[in-house]
This record gives C-alpha cells, sequence and structure tokens, in this order.
C-alpha cells in the first residue's frame, strides 16, 4: 500500500495494520532463524518499511489534532 493510500485511512484502521505487520516481521524473523532460510528475504525489508511508513504516518496524524 502506497503512503499517499495509507493517509486516507483512519487512525484506528493505520494502528491496527500497524500491529498486524509488526506481528508479520516477528513472524519471518523467528522462521528466518529457525529454518536458516526463508522464500523470499526482500520481505522483511519489505515489512520493515511498511512498518516505518506507517508510524510515520501515525505521527503525522497526531500531530495534526
Amino acid at each position: 500500500m502506497k503512503a499517499h493510500e495509507m493517509r486516507d485511512l483512519s487512525l484506528t484502521e493505520l494502528e491496527a495494520r500497524l500491529k498486524d505487520e509488526q506481528n508479520a516481521l516477528v513472524d519471518f524473523r523467528f522462521n528466518k532463524a529457525i529454518a536458516g532460510q526463508i522464500e523470499n528475504p526482500a520481505r522483511i525489508k519489505n515489512t520493515r518499511r511498511e512498518v516505518a511508513r506507517l508510524k510515520t504516518i501515525i505521527n503525522e496524524k497526531l500531530s495534526a489534532e
């Protein structure tokens, strides 16, 4: 999801999405630690960026209030 699409979401939707992405990141890291390899290692990087993007937009919305 692009940043401009995320800005259209409400704060509660953004926080729910952030929680989902953080859980996915934990799962990716766990699978990498257990199996040693994962199917698509770029997904970890993309998920980290998505988490950062969500945190940034949440902070923008909170500071605008």
